[in-house]
């Protein structure tokens, strides 16, 4: 069969690699896609924000099947699109998209379906935002509505820097339209972690949970970024508070979708904080996670392809998922100037003629290659991942592979994992 993967970051440099790896496939196609991708699939040049091109492309391939990996595109109706057209498609249609598109939706979709989250009051207007802010206690979380790149969300320990925050929203405009409408947020203590599951409207099949580290520097300072590193599994998320989490959050979530007449088929991200009152989600995601699948699927023996495709059929009820039995580290590194901004066309050294570390994946996300060699091309440019029996294996063999690999203005956290290495003992 052949596979056209939508999108060109890390996420999707790892599911073009898992699809290169299945018996099922023949063929994989991908668009845009990066220099990375470009070794292990045949990339096209249309943008994951073209959806009349990308219908144009899969037919031109014969595709049997679309994996749309970023939530733009499915927000904005990339599968209705697909489908309507006969093809076969992984990722959620618009209106179940819009738990991701809309932060406020996704709010009012907990609330009916009873899943725990923190309590927030959401604003439209910038002069009610800012009035609302003598009325509550820091710290607290402002969100912008709609999709951000996963900047969107502020954690802010003062009125001053919330009041800041707010402006970025509704007079700056940092984000857009999706910082029209904005959310005024409790923020909940305890340990992050996202347990992620395949959904096929009706079965609901849980990957091991991943730990995500959002801020750019060490210790969680620093601004929000789409993601800096990740561990999987979780020591403090055994598979029974796994299945617990399910029936709490993503059963829930399923069945209100249903009853609102929305089938939900795909991945339900689930971000949550495990607080002492049990777990709360922070956010949900309808797509794969970014840098979580980087540490996920290295670990991941099951075909995704055949995978993707069930959900897609809504067979998923007839599978299961197979895990190695090894620790995975995913490490990012950025490009000068971000989450602010990126630079772009620095040449990378270090990796192999395939963009790759012997003994370690590396997963392209802002790369393209000019002159025979790769170049930074967007804000996290890789993801080093290792694979070995324990977390402190794993950590040291991905960042000796960090260390390997230059570009001007590369930064990377240090922290990476080293709770996970202190649980382990």
């Amino acid at each position: 069969m052949r596979v056209l993967v939508v999108g060109s970051g890390g996420r999707e440099h790892a599911i073009v690699r898992k699809a290169a790896a299945s018996s099922l496939v023949d063929e994989v196609h991908a668009a845009p896609g990066n220099g990375g991708i470009a070794r292990q699939a045949r990339c096209h040049a249309v943008a994951d924000s073209d959806i009349p091109g990308m219908l144009d492309l899969a037919g031109s391939i014969s595709a049997d099947l679309v994996a749309v990996g970023p939530e733009a595109p499915l927000v904005a109706g990339m599968v209705d699109a697909l489908e309507a057209a006969g093809f076969k498609c992984f990722g959620p249609r618009a209106d179940a998209a819009l738990l991701e598109g809309s932060k406020g939706f996704a709010k009012e979709v907990m609330n009916a379906a009873g899943v725990p989250t923190a309590e927030f009051t959401s604003f439209i207007e910038y002069e009610a935002a800012m009035a609302h802010l003598a009325t509550i206690s820091f710290p607290t979380v402002i969100k912008a509505d709609g999709l951000a790149a996963g900047k969107g969300v502020m954690v802010v320990g003062a009125l001053e820097e919330a009041e800041a925050a707010i402006g970025k929203c509704f007079v700056d405009r940092a984000f857009g339209d999706a910082g029209l409408s904005v959310l005024v947020e409790e923020c909940l203590v305890g340990h992050e972690c996202s347990v992620l599951a395949l959904c096929d409207g009706e079965t609901i099949l849980p990957l091991d949970p991943a730990q995500d580290y959002k801020r750019i520097f060490d210790g969680g300072k620093g601004p929000n970024t789409g993601g800096m590193g990740c561990y999987s599994p979780v020591p403090r998320v055994p598979p029974e508070l796994v299945e617990e989490i399910i029936e709490l959050v993503h059963r829930p979530t399923i069945e209100e979708l249903k009853h609102r007449g929305i089938g939900f088929r795909g991945v339900l991200y689930a971000g949550l904080m495990l607080t002492g009152e049990g777990p709360k989600v922070l956010e949900f995601n309808t797509r794969f996670g970014d840098p979580e699948v980087q540490a996920i699927f290295p670990r991941l023996e099951s075909d995704l392809v055949e995978l993707m495709l069930a959900t897609a059929e809504g067979s998923l009820g007839e599978h299961s998922l197979s895990w190695k039995d090894e620790r995975s580290v995913s490490v990012i590194m950025a490009s000068a100037g971000y989450p602010e901004s990126s630079h772009k066309g620095d040449i990378i050294s270090g990796l192999d003629a395939d963009g790759q570390l012997e003994g370690l994946e590396v997963f392209h996300a802002g790369t393209a290659e000019k002159d025979g060699k790769f170049i930074t091309n967007g804000g996290r440019v890789l993801a080093v991942s290792a694979l070995a029996p324990t977390f402190r294996e794993a950590r040291d063999k991905a960042y000796a592979g960090v260390e390997k690999i230059r570009f001007d203005g590369m930064q990377y956290r240090r922290d990476i994992a080293e709770e996970a290495v202190e649980a382990e003992g």
